[in-house]
C-alpha cells in the first residue's frame, strides 16, 4: 500500500516534472554526442589500413571494436542510472572523450610507432572511444524517469531520433572535415566538440527525482518510491541494480523486444556499415556518391522518423505500430531483391528507412511499459543485446552475396521482418494487454 504523503511534499514534486523537457534535451544532447565520437572512426580505418599494411581480418576487428564496446556496455551502465543519475551518462562522454584523445595521439604518431604497436593502441583506444555510444540505454533509462507512460513514445521518439541522426549528419560533413583539416586534425576537433557538450550537458542535467529524494530529502527507497507514485510518477526505479535487470530478464517480452529490436536497429546500424559497399561495388557510383546515400538518404531518414514512429505509438500503441513498421520493412527488403537500377535500389533504401525508423520509436515505447519498475534492466537488454544486430547482420549478408547474388543479401531482413510481424502480432493480442 502506498504511504501517505504531506501534500507540500507531493506538490513539490509535481512541480518537479516541469523540468522534464530540460531532461530530454540534456539526455539527447548526450547521446547525439557521444554517437557522434565515432563517425570518425570508419575513415580511420581505411585511412591507416594500407599504412600499417592490415589484412581483413584486421580491418574488421577496427571497424567493429567501438560498435562491440558500445553495445556490451549499454547493460552496466544502463543499470548504473538507478544509482548514479546524470553522472551516469556524463561518465561514459567523458570515457570516449579520452578514446578520441588517445586515438589523435596514435595517428599523430603513426609513422613513428612499429606497426603491431600502432595497430593495437587504435584498438584500444577504439575501445575506450565506443563507451560513448553506449549512452543510448542509459539516456533511454534516464530520459523515462521524466515523463508519464502517455508522453513515453514521444520522448523516446525525440530522444532516440535526434540522437541517432549523429552518424548521418557527419557522415554528410566528413568528407569536407578531412578536405580541409586532415584526418588527425579532425580528430582533435571531434573531440573538442564532445568536450564542449560534455560541459553543457553537465550544466543543463539533473539526477532524476528518484535518486534526488535519496540523496537529498534524506529519504529510503520505499520512501522514494511512495513520493513518486503518489505524485503521479508511473515509471519508478526497482531500488536495485540486480532486481531490475533480473525482473526485466524474467518477462518473454521483453526478450521479444530484444529480437525486433536487433531487426530493426541491429539492422540500421547494419546497413550503415553495408550500404557503402552495396553502392560503390554493385550500382557503382562514386564515394562521395555513396557517402550521401548511405548516410543522408538512409541514415538520416531512418534516425529522423523514428520521432514519427514514438509519437504515433503513443497515439495508437506501440504494438500495432511496430506490427506495420516491420511490414514496411520486409516491403522495402524485397525491393531490394528485385532491384538493378540505381532509382529502384534508392526507393528500396527509403522505403528500408522508413519502416526501420519507426520500428525503432515504437519498440522502446514498449519498453517502460512493459517494465515500468525495471525500465533500466529492460533498457539495457533491448538496447545492448538489440544492438548485436550491427555485428551479427552483415557477416550473413556477406556471405549470402558471395555465395549467390548481392541483392539476394538483402533476404536476411525478410527472414528478421517476417518474425518481428510475428512477435509484434503477439505482443498485440497476448502480452500487450498485460500491464504491470
Amino acid at each position: 500500500m502506498i504511504k501517505k504523503v504531506q501534500v507540500s511534499e507531493v506538490e513539490v514534486i509535481k512541480k518537479y516534472k516541469n523540468v522534464s523537457n530540460r531532461a530530454l534535451t540534456a539526455g539527447t544532447l548526450a547521446f547525439f554526442a557521444g554517437f557522434a565520437a565515432v563517425a570518425l572512426f570508419g575513415t580511420t580505418v581505411l585511412k591507416v589500413g594500407p599504412i600499417l599494411h592490415l589484412n581483413l581480418v584486421e580491418i574488421s576487428w577496427l571497424v567493429a571494436i567501438p560498435i562491440v564496446t558500445g553495445s556490451l556496455l549499454r547493460i552496466p551502465f544502463s543499470l548504473l542510472v538507478d544509482k548514479y543519475g546524470r553522472w551516469t551518462l556524463f561518465t561514459q562522454l567523458v570515457i570516449g572523450f579520452l578514446g578520441m584523445v588517445g586515438i589523435a595521439y596514435t595517428l599523430k604518431q603513426i609513422n613513428t610507432l612499429p606497426h603491431t604497436t600502432a595497430y593495437y593502441m587504435l584498438l584500444l583506444f577504439g575501445a575506450i572511444a565506443g563507451t560513448s555510444i553506449s549512452t543510448f540505454s542509459s539516456g533511454i533509462t534516464y530520459v523515462s524517469y521524466f515523463f508519464p507512460q502517455r508522453k513515453q513514445g514521444t520522448a523516446l521518439g525525440i530522444f532516440a531520433g535526434i540522437g541517432n541522426s549523429a552518424p548521418g549528419i557527419f557522415t554528410a560533413i566528413l568528407p569536407f572535415a578531412l578536405a580541409s583539416l586532415g584526418l588527425v586534425n579532425a580528430y582533435i576537433a571531434w573531440a573538442s566538440f564532445l568536450a564542449l557538450m560534455i560541459i553543457i550537458y553537465a550544466l543543463i542535467s539533473l539526477d532524476p527525482l528518484y535518486i534526488t529524494c535519496i540523496k537529498r530529502c534524506g529519504k529510503n527507497k520505499d520512501e522514494a518510491q511512495n513520493l513518486l507514485k503518489a505524485a503521479g510518477f508511473e515509471i519508478v526505479p526497482s531500488g536495485s541494480l540486480s532486481e531490475s535487470l533480473k525482473n526485466a530478464s524474467k518477462d518473454p517480452r521483453v526478450w521479444a523486444l530484444v529480437i525486433m529490436y536487433l531487426t530493426s536497429f541491429g539492422g540500421f546500424e547494419a546497413l550503415t556499415e553495408w550500404l557503402p559497399t552495396y553502392w560503390k561495388s554493385f550500382m557503382h557510383v562514386t564515394s562521395v556518391e555513396a557517402g550521401i546515400l548511405t548516410g543522408v538518404v538512409y541514415s538520416l531518414v531512418t534516425a529522423l522518423i523514428r520521432i514519427f514512429g514514438g509519437w504515433s505509438s503513443d497515439k495508437f500503441g506501440g504494438e500495432k505500430v511496430a506490427l506495420i513498421s516491420y511490414i514496411i520493412m520486409i516491403l522495402g527488403s524485397i525491393v531490394f531483391i528485385m532491384a538493378y537500377s540505381i532509382p529502384i535500389s534508392v526507393s528500396a533504401e527509403i522505403i528500408m528507412a522508413i519502416g526501420m525508423g519507426i520500428a525503432n520509436g515504437a519498440v522502446y515505447k514498449l519498453v517502460p511499459r512493459y517494465s515500468p519498475k525495471a525500465v533500466s534492466g529492460a533498457s539495457g537488454l533491448v538496447g545492448g543485446l538489440g544492438s548485436a544486430g550491427g555485428l551479427l547482420i552483415p557477416p550473413v549478408m556477406g556471405y549470402i552475396a558471395s555465395a549467390t547474388n548481392f541483392p539476394y543479401a538483402f533476404t536476411v531482413f525478410t527472414i528478421l521482418g517476417i518474425v518481428s510481424v510475428a512477435l509484434s502480432v503477439t505482443l498485440w493480442k497476448i502480452g500487450g494487454n498485460k500491464n504491470e
